[in-house]
């Protein structure tokens, strides 16, 4: 009984932080050229026909994780360069409706990502794996079931097919390894590195628009814009990358040689054309607020929130952990640390080759402002839409 009512507190906390975190808890094109073949024989020579964008090399994709948020845009890419595309999901016949009309055009497989058996059969005859699982909560047992196991499941189903090439979704952050899912995605790229039966990409975007936008309605409603101050008015940055754009560059990994682990360099951090700080998130919603309002610019209200206010919640939540000896108070503590990650770290490609796409936050918060924005209870408290966040493994 009085861990139940330590656990309940903990859960307050922890809804708080959701909350608070949504800012930083961090990740459509018109007018594309017309898609561009490229044989084996040029791909395999390292030829100079590939286009960002553009190039296709007719060979059957495999899709794992296809039902998640960034892996239904890559089936929706691979369909539109004309790749024959196998989407692996769980269940087919429980696809959200947003979901099923992204992948509605390629061949819908069903596999378990843990299930090594059904995931061998989904992928027999791809020869090229793309793998955009991960763990919706970031708590220890998810990642390392998920961003470990389920990942190097794909490694392993690819290579028994015959694959060519596999293409790793990543993330950023993992060159600063401190939370479990980044020790577990750094775990499986591990796996990949050590290898020789395929090639391999792998593709660490720095953060998702959808991951920066939860406070666009509470705003839009009157709400203030809740940022964490690092000290003399500084708050974390970042260049986060649109979904269709990051699914542009995952996809572009099949045919670019600079991209390639045999030709060039497999680690691409990546992220989109702008850069701002949590604070200048704020004003940039006000602005999409005014644009799509048609009204004057009302001056956002920032609530600046001392990044100290982690750390107490941190130990709190490890004190009640360690006194009760419970995973669930475990797990709350690092959905604590991963938001207090979030809130201090840059996440920010500077290398002009690692800025990728044309998609500006802008144009994604002045579209939250008019349709709204899905409910995922990952990156946004918030949401007037209903679609259900995808299982990812």
């Amino acid at each position: 009984l009085k861990e139940n009512i330590f656990f309940c507190g903990v859960m307050m906390l922890q809804m708080f932080l959701l909350f608070i975190v949504v800012p930083v808890s961090a990740l459509v094109h018109t007018g594309r050229p017309e898609v561009l073949r490229v044989s084996k024989t040029q791909l395999q020579v390292g030829g100079s026909s590939f286009i960002p964008g553009v190039t296709c090399t007719n060979e059957k994709i495999g899709v794992v994780g296809a039902t998640g948020y960034i892996g239904r845009y890559v089936v929706q890419e691979c369909l539109r360069r004309s790749y024959p595309t196998v989407a692996v999901v769980r269940d087919k016949s429980n696809l959200a409706p947003k979901t099923a009309s992204l992948i509605k055009d390629a061949e819908i497989r069903e596999a378990l990502a843990v299930d090594r058996t059904s995931l061998d059969k989904a992928l027999n005859d791809c020869k090229v794996v793309i793998c955009c699982l991960a763990s919706r909560s970031g708590t220890k047992a998810d990642s390392w079931m998920v961003d470990y196991e389920a990942s190097v499941n794909c490694l392993e189903a690819a290579r028994k097919a015959g694959a060519r090439h596999m293409i790793l979704l990543s993330a950023f952050c993992v060159r600063k390894p401190e939370l479990e899912f980044q020790k577990a995605k750094l775990q499986t790229e591990a796996a990949l590195a050590a290898q020789n039966d395929i090639t391999y990409s792998i593709v660490r975007p720095t953060a998702f628009f959808k991951s920066l936008s939860g406070q666009v309605e509470i705003l839009k409603g009157g709400g203030p814009f809740v940022f964490f101050d690092l000290g003399n008015g500084q708050s974390a940055t970042c260049n986060p990358i649109a979904e269709t754009d990051l699914a542009s560059a995952i996809v572009d990994c099949i045919a670019d040689p600079s991209r390639n682990s045999k030709t060039g360099n497999p680690i691409w951090n990546i992220g989109g054309p702008d850069t701002y700080s949590m604070k200048a998130q704020g004003e940039l919603i006000a602005d999409a607020l005014s644009s799509v309002n048609q009204e004057a610019r009302r001056n956002p209200w920032l609530l600046p929130v001392p990044i100290g206010i982690f750390d107490f919640i941190i130990n709190i939540i490890d004190t009640f952990a360690n006194l009760f000896d419970s995973e669930k108070v475990r797990d709350a503590a690092e959905l604590a640390r991963i938001g207090r990650y979030y809130a201090v770290e840059n996440m920010l490609t500077t290398e002009q080759t690692d800025i990728y796409g044309t998609t500006s936050l802008l144009s994604h918060y002045e579209r939250v402002a008019k349709e709204g924005q899905e409910y995922d209870p990952y990156t946004t408290l918030l949401g007037s839409k209903d679609e259900p966040a995808a299982v990812s493994a």
